[in-house]
């Protein structure tokens, strides 16, 4: 891309905040000119006051930018256009909206407005056609908001969105839920450390209705959601109904061949659904493999069971199932709206 969009980074010094800078900072096509946090923060350097929390080192052109405090103002005399959201959601539901109608083009990875109406929840490899909601908020004359799915949704749609044409009639899911997923400083050490916790709030409800949504099924949903002891990714065991008769072969043949319409994006791996063959595989310590890095899922352990396929699924909750996630669809959208952008 010749011209590089300019774009905003709220939310940046959280995990997923952290991974929004750690991907712009040489992102082919966008430029970060913003990084904001709370006024507190307003002029002092990220590398000298920000704790960096990611496993990767903290690049030197981040280290090197300066915090801003949330004005609109500002954010239009310095070009934004784009403004990635890692915000909480009760701090979203307001600031988002304002920055729409304020005329930028809001990428969130908040649940504020997941489920309204023309408000797409978005994951290009899956349901690159809902794209098409935000001429429903008014986009090209107005602003717009397309939000990324919950973590543990963004994995199992990639896997599942293959096998759609076998008919996804039911769905027993069990997850085993990385610390991250929590925030930071996210959950007490005593709480969690040689422990397993069998409830994250709300957690079942959003997979339920994400799930439907963006695959577009009407398929049982059951789900049942575990937060363990492990920095990062989300491993999921997962079993499947469907309503052809089909094979182990027919699974591994769709997730062999299934790629993205249109794979000229910078972070759309060339297979989005990686299968290995090994018994003990995936694992959450191969979250950040992958290229790129923590956005390919990862599959393994298929298996039949009577009129049932069971797999393992793994995916990197803060890359695929957050900023990664939000990265791409603000690709996806410059591919299919360019022609907007002259």
């Amino acid at each position: 891309m010749k011209n590089k969009i300019k774009c905003a980074v709220l939310g940046s010094t959280g995990m997923v905040g952290q991974v929004f800078l750690q991907m712009l900072a040489e992102h082919p096509w966008f430029e970060l000119a913003k990084v904001i946090s709370s006024d507190k923060r307003e002029g002092l350097n990220y590398g000298e006051s920000a704790s960096w929390l990611l496993p990767q080192p903290l690049p030197e052109a981040i280290a090197a930018l300066n915090f801003a405090k949330y004005d609109i103002a500002e954010l239009k005399q310095a070009g934004v256009q784009i403004v990635f959201s890692a915000l909480p959601a009760d701090i979203a539901k307001g600031v988002e909206a304002e920055l729409r109608e304020a005329g930028f083009w809001v990428f969130s990875n908040a649940s504020a407005y997941r489920y309204e109406n023309n408000v797409p929840i978005l994951i290009p490899e899956v349901n690159l056609s809902s794209l098409k909601e935000i001429e429903k908020q008014g986009f090209p004359e107005k602003g717009f908001i397309i939000t990324n799915s919950n973590c543990t949704t963004a994995g199992l749609a990639v896997a599942l969105a293959p096998l759609r044409p076998f008919g996804i009639s039911k769905l027993f899911l069990s997850t085993y839920q990385a610390i991250s997923g929590a925030g930071y400083p996210g959950l007490s050490a005593l709480d969690i450390m040689g422990n397993a916790i069998p409830h994250i709030n709300g957690e079942e409800g959003k997979v339920i209705r994400e799930c439907q949504k963006i695959l577009e099924i009407e398929a049982e949903i059951y789900p049942t959601c575990v937060r363990i002891p492990v920095k990062f990714g989300h491993l999921e065991t997962v079993w499947v109904e469907f309503e052809k008769a089909i094979d182990e072969q027919d699974i591994l043949h769709a997730w062999a061949h299934f790629q993205l319409g249109n794979p000229a994006l910078p972070t759309a791996p060339q297979i989005p659904v990686l299968y290995h063959d090994a018994v003990d595989f995936p694992q959450p310590k191969l979250a950040w493999h992958g290229e790129p890095a923590g956005m390919q899922v990862f599959t393994g352990r298929l298996r039949r069971q009577n009129n049932m396929f069971g797999f393992v699924l793994l995916a990197n909750n803060i890359v695929r199932g957050a900023a990664g996630g939000s990265i791409i669809n603000a690709e996806a959208f410059i591919r299919q709206y360019q022609r907007h952008l002259l």
